[in-house]
C-alpha cells in the first residue's frame, strides 16, 4: 500500500479552502490546516480529520515553526496550497503605507516564505506540489487597488521563477488566476460566480497532472465573466 499523501492549506478558512480542504480528505490525503486564528477552524477540522496549526504567514518565525510541527509529527507535506492575501483599498495618494506594506507581506512575502520551507523539503525527496491562489489583480492592476496589485503580480512572479526552477527537480509549482468572485452563500444555480468546490477540483487535477504536461498557471472564470 502506497504511504498517504499529505496536503498543508495555509489561510485556510471558509469558502476555497475549506473546500480544498474537504477534496483533499475525502482523496485520502491527511490534511493540516494553518491560519493566524484556529478557532475558526474547530469545524472544519472535526469534518476533515485535520490538524490545526496556528501560523502567520507573513512572519519567517511562525512559518518555520508550521512546518517544523509538521516535522516531528512527520506529516511533511506532499502539497502545499498557499491562500492567503490582504487587501487595502483607496487612492493611490491617500493609501496607509503601513497598511500597504502588511498587504505585500501577506500577499507576496508570505507566499515566498512557505513555497522556500515547503521546497526545502520536497527538493530531496524529488517530488511535490506547491499551489498559489492569485485573483484577477495578478494580471490586472484596477484604479484604487494598487496595494493588491502590487502583492499579487508579486506572487505571480515568484511563482514563475520556482516553477522554472524546482519543476525540473521534480516539484510541480502552479498559479491559479481566480479571474471572478467566488461564491459566499447560497447557490442560486446561475453559475455567476465561481464555486469553490469546482475551484477545488481543478486545484487536485493539477496535484496529479503527469510531468510530462505539466501546467505553471490556469486562469479560471465564470462563463459569463469578461476577459
Amino acid at each position: 500500500m502506497s504511504e498517504q499523501e499529505r496536503a498543508l492549506i495555509v489561510g485556510a478558512g471558509r469558502g476555497l479552502s475549506a473546500a480544498l480542504a474537504r477534496l483533499c480528505a475525502q482523496d485520502g490525503m491527511k490534511v493540516a490546516l494553518a491560519a493566524r486564528n484556529t478557532d475558526k477552524l474547530a469545524e472544519l477540522a472535526a469534518e476533515t480529520g485535520a490538524s490545526s496549526h496556528a501560523c502567520d504567514a507573513g512572519d519567517p518565525a511562525s512559518v518555520e515553526a508550521l512546518f517544523a510541527a509538521l516535522d516531528a509529527a512527520g506529516a511533511a507535506p506532499d502539497l502545499v496550497v498557499y491562500n492567503p492575501s490582504f487587501r487595502t483599498r483607496g487612492p493611490l495618494v491617500e493609501l496607509d503605507p503601513a497598511a500597504v506594506e502588511t498587504s505585500l507581506r501577506i500577499s507576496c512575502f508570505g507566499g515566498f516564505l512557505v513555497g522556500q520551507a515547503a521546497a526545502k523539503r520536497m527538493i530531496p525527496a524529488g517530488k511535490g506540489s506547491i499551489l498559489f491562489t492569485g485573483a484577477s489583480a495578478s494580471v490586472k492592476g484596477y484604479a484604487g487597488s494598487a496595494p493588491f496589485a502590487m502583492g499579487k503580480f508579486g506572487l505571480r512572479g515568484l511563482v514563475q521563477s520556482m516553477a522554472r526552477e524546482l519543476q525540473p527537480k521534480g516539484i510541480h509549482v502552479a498559479h491559479f488566476v481566480i479571474d471572478g468572485g467566488i461564491l459566499a452563500g447560497a447557490d442560486d444555480g446561475s453559475d455567476k460566480s465561481l464555486k469553490p468546490e469546482a475551484i477545488a477540483e481543478t486545484y487536485l487535477h493539477v496535484h496529479r497532472q503527469h510531468r510530462s504536461a505539466w501546467t505553471w498557471e490556469v486562469e479560471l472564470r465564470p462563463w459569463v465573466e469578461t476577459f
